[in-house]
Formats: C-alpha cells, sequence, structure tokens
C-alpha cells in the first residue's frame, strides 16, 4: 500500500483521483480548503485534511517523511475565478505549487505536478508537442495571469528535478469533462443549463475547436505518469485527439437531453478585453502513448451519456447556480476554493 497525498483532493480532478487511488489500495491524504463532493462516500484509509496551500506549515503536516507521492493539484481555475480573483490564481497556483515542491523534496517523495493546455496560450501551430512554444497575450489581461501562473509551476518542478534531484512529472490537461465538475467549463455548462430546462449558450458562433477529454481516461493517464519512472523528469499532455467544435457539441448535449434551442452570446461582449478566447485547442499525445501505452478511450458521445446519467442521480449538482461566465476553454487542477 502506498502512502499518498492529493493537494486539491476535493475539487473535480482531485476528488476522481483520490476514487481511483483508493479502488487500486493505495493510503490517501487529501489536502484541501473544502470537504469533499456529496456523492464522493471515501473509505476509511482516506484522511482529509482541511488547510490554505499557501500555508506551508499547513501543509508540512502531511507532506512528511513516509509519503511515497504527491499529487498536486491544488489550484484556483476557471474563467469566472481568474477574472474576478486574479491574486488568489497567482499566489494559490505558484506559492502552493512552491510549498508542495519543496516540502516533497524533503520528503523525498515523488511529485506529479497538474497543469495545462493553457501554458500555450495562443500559439496558432496546432496540434501542440510538450516542448512547443508557449504564446501569451499582455501582462495587462487578467486571462494570462492563469496560464502564466501554472507554467511557472512547471518552471519550479523542472528546477527542483535539476537542483534538487526531486522525481517529478507534470501533466498537461485538455478540456477535461464529466461528472462533479463545476458548471463553469463548456460542457458542463451546456449539460447544467439543458437539464435544468434552460438552452445552452453558444459562444461566439461555436465555431472554435477543442478535444474533449473524458476524466476517466485523464484520471487513468495521471496514474500511470504517478507510477511508471519513466515518467519521471518529463511533461506529458494528457487529451483526445478528437477536434470538436463548440457548436457541435451544443447538437449532441441537444440530442441527448432533448433542449433544442439555444442563446447565442459574444464573449467581448459579456466580458469585456479582459477575456480572449482561442480558436483551436489540440494536443500532440505521441509522447505518452509512446513511453507510457496510454490513449484516450472514451468519446464524446459515450462520456456525455455517462455524465448525464449521473447529473441526473445527484440532484444536488443540478441544483447549483449557473456560474454567468463564459465556460473555461480548458480544463486544469481543481480546488474546491
Amino acid at each position: 500500500m502506498a502512502r499518498v497525498v492529493v493537494t486539491g483532493g476535493c475539487g473535480f480532478l482531485g476528488s476522481h483521483l483520490v476514487d481511483e487511488l483508493v479502488r487500486r489500495g493505495n493510503e490517501v491524504t487529501v489536502f484541501d480548503a473544502g470537504g469533499p463532493p456529496p456523492d464522493q462516500t471515501p473509505p476509511p484509509s482516506v484522511r482529509y485534511v482541511t488547510g490554505d496551500i499557501r500555508d506551508a506549515a499547513q501543509l508540512a503536516e502531511v507532506i512528511k517523511d513516509g509519503v511515497d507521492t504527491v499529487y498536486h493539484f491544488a489550484a484556483v481555475v476557471g474563467v469566472d475565478r481568474y477574472l474576478d480573483r486574479p491574486l488568489d490564481v497567482i499566489d494559490i497556483n505558484l506559492l502552493g505549487t512552491r510549498n508542495a515542491l519543496d516540502l516533497a523534496s524533503k520528503a523525498g517523495a515523488k511529485v506529479v505536478l497538474a497543469s495545462t493546455s493553457e501554458v500555450f496560450g495562443k500559439n496558432p501551430a496546432v496540434p501542440w508537442r510538450e516542448d512547443d512554444d508557449r504564446v501569451v497575450g499582455s501582462t495587462a489581461v487578467d486571462r494570462w495571469c492563469y496560464s502564466s501562473s501554472k507554467a511557472l509551476g512547471e518552471h519550479l518542478a523542472f528546477a527542483f528535478a535539476r537542483e534538487r534531484g526531486l522525481r517529478t512529472a507534470i501533466v498537461r490537461f485538455f478540456n477535461v469533462y464529466g461528472p462533479r465538475q463545476r458548471p463553469a467549463f463548456v460542457v458542463s455548462r451546456t449539460l447544467h443549463r439543458a437539464l435544468n430546462g434552460e438552452p445552452p449558450v453558444v459562444y461566439d458562433g461555436g465555431g472554435q475547436t477543442r478535444c474533449f477529454t473524458y476524466v476517466q481516461d485523464a484520471i487513468d493517464a495521471t496514474i500511470i505518469v504517478g507510477t511508471d519512472e519513466n515518467a519521471v523528469g518529463e511533461c506529458f499532455n494528457i487529451g483526445s485527439s478528437a477536434e470538436t467544435t463548440v457548436a457541435r457539441l451544443g447538437a449532441l448535449v441537444a440530442e441527448l437531453t432533448g433542449v433544442q434551442t439555444s442563446v447565442p452570446i459574444e464573449t467581448r461582449e459579456a466580458l469585456g478585453s479582459q477575456y480572449q478566447d482561442l480558436r483551436r485547442r489540440v494536443p500532440d499525445t505521441t509522447k505518452i502513448g509512446r513511453m507510457l501505452g496510454w490513449r484516450y478511450s472514451t468519446d464524446l458521445r459515450e462520456g456525455l451519456i455517462r455524465t448525464i446519467e449521473w447529473a441526473r442521480e445527484n440532484p444536488w449538482w443540478l441544483a447549483q447556480p449557473d456560474s454567468g461566465a463564459t465556460p473555461e476553454p480548458d480544463l486544469a487542477a481543481t480546488a474546491s476554493a
């Protein structure tokens, strides 16, 4: 039985990771600002510790000698949050990551750092390989604070590996969706509105494309990275290679839920100049397939069907308020903040 710490383990991706780690027989400690989602009933092998990732002393209570692996998933994520709270985004994503890496280095634990396709910014040359250039916008535009804070987290991980010998690996997620995701992202908000009998919103004509990745596929890849020594020192894109327009996503949700109308919204009018969208977001996942043997296996229709079934069985999720913000085009680590 491995001893594992999951920071941000009460969030969307983190809670699914905890479920899978427990299923595989690990002893798990969750460090998070909040509590587990209502549908998660972890066994006694999971210990929950409430704390602030920015407080190194609090975090040191869980990342200490005897811990084998730290999955660092705590972050502030979501367009509505990083437009409203850029200081929290930067402090939590950067200082929290520094604390986790420093403590893991002292404890001799391996770290899997959750990152995001957002680090590529608006590089037009898709599909993106792990070592492709970053192309980001002005520092005066809050939209890019998330991308920059996560990229600096990656720089920290590589620096700790080179200077202190920390065994670390980075996973970059592309548009992960599924049960428990807060209805502030492109798939979750579209489903949330449809299942509540409200017309989904279509942003900027719906011609932008994404590669939607079902959460279980993303978690399987994460655990492979966390357990395969070939992953140490590497960064991996995790995502589907099936490029889908946002309009096509809306049409598929309409077909599966029976809600046929939609509401057009222009993001610049809704959110102003602090938000900038991207037309295409496509990962090159050749590396993780070649080195670790992973590829996504759940197509979008099947993933949506599973998510819809779960949502209908969990009224607490349907009762959440609509975020009212532009859905985040990608998802990285999620905290419950």
